[in-house]
């Protein structure tokens, strides 16, 4: 059996004998879907797989941070920008931050941190202003006890190097090391987690025109490349999260495909973080023109990333996601998640 493995993942409690365990989470599975360019999908039983892939798909993730990866996890959203898409301004001062990394931090496994905004259209901030929004923020939250593992969200490997310094324990590659190559040998030297996002061009040019020859499989090979570059550099597969870059040199096609089969990405055999919040897709399909009005959308789609194994979810809406989990988790295990 050759080609590209999907898991087809259950969270029914009904779990048959023989089904396999999906990356060590609550999700399981019998069934894989086997794509291939230029013919269509087929569906075989999991006993069918290689064994190879059949250990990447069900062996449990390692903790990223000391966070266990064994259920689904928050990550928020802080944005010390002025002109991010849906909440520059808001956070870019360095007591507003502060005050709101302490607020997500209640619900929140991790907080991701930016201070160059990434949406589509945006210019590149210069190093040394991208620091300066960034580093003071990330060391008067280590200085207050704030305990969540902070990630930076850069590009660039100063930048990088400045959070690590203050406090930060990992980066997230909106341009999976596309853009500094001595971002990964600095990731690997520090012993850094690292998330690596698809994405094509520059934010400033990234919506124009997009194509791809079959976006699921050529975004799992750029994922398979840039996870074996960053292993070349020496970050261990252990410390590497995935992430396909949703509205990231993407269409709204393009988006939909991805969400509909993420669990594909499984068989890179590192955690997926899914990035939805409050994007262009969501006012789109959700018909909400307004970002900070889209949290209902973006839990819907994060619940449908939960439910294909999605380990960590990037998120504005920190609370309201965390209630969503909660219930999403007692309605389809049958029991309080809070009941351990």
């Amino acid at each position: 059996m050759t080609g590209y493995f999907r898991p087809i993942p259950s969270l029914d409690p009904a779990r048959p004998a023989g089904a396999l365990p999906l990356a060590g989470g609550p999700a399981w599975f019998d069934r894989v879907e086997v794509l291939a360019r230029g013919a269509a999908p087929e569906i075989r039983p999991a006993a069918d797989l290689p064994a190879q892939m059949r250990a990447r798909l069900t062996a449990p993730r390692a903790a990223i941070c000391g966070v266990a990866m064994d259920r689904p996890r928050l990550m928020g959203i802080l944005n010390v920008t002025p002109d991010s898409f849906s909440d520059g301004g808001l956070h870019n001062a360095p007591a507003a931050a502060l005050s709101h990394a302490w607020v997500m931090e209640a619900e929140a496994d991790f907080i991701d941190i930016g201070g160059e905004s990434t949406r589509p259209g945006a210019a590149d901030v210069p190093v040394a202003e991208e620091i300066r929004r960034t580093a003071p923020v990330i060391a008067a939250m280590r200085a207050a006890g704030l305990p969540a593992p902070i990630s930076i969200d850069t590009r660039k490997a100063p930048v990088a190097r400045a959070a690590l310094d203050v406090g930060a324990g990992m980066v997230n590659d909106v341009s999976g090391l596309g853009f500094d190559a001595g971002l990964a040998p600095l990731v690997a030297h520090r012993g850094a987690a690292l998330c690596i996002m698809h994405s094509v061009d520059t934010p400033a040019t990234m919506q124009d025109d997009p194509r791809y020859g079959d976006v699921l499989l050529d975004v799992y090979d750029f994922l398979a490349e840039r996870v074996a570059r960053a292993e070349a550099a020496g970050v261990a597969r252990a410390h590497i999260i995935v992430d396909p870059g949703i509205g990231f040199g993407k269409t709204l096609a393009h988006n939909l495909a991805l969400l509909a089969r993420i669990s594909l990405f499984h068989g890179l055999g590192c955690p997926i973080l899914l990035g939805v919040s409050r994007k262009r897709m969501i006012g789109a399909v959700g018909r909400v023109a307004e970002a900070r009005a889209r949290a209902p959308g973006s839990i819907a789609v994060a619940l449908a990333g939960v439910a294909q194994g999605v380990q960590i979810l990037r998120i504005h809406d920190v609370a309201e996601t965390a209630q969503a989990l909660r219930l999403h988790q007692a309605a389809t295990s049958g029991r309080d998640p809070e009941e351990r």
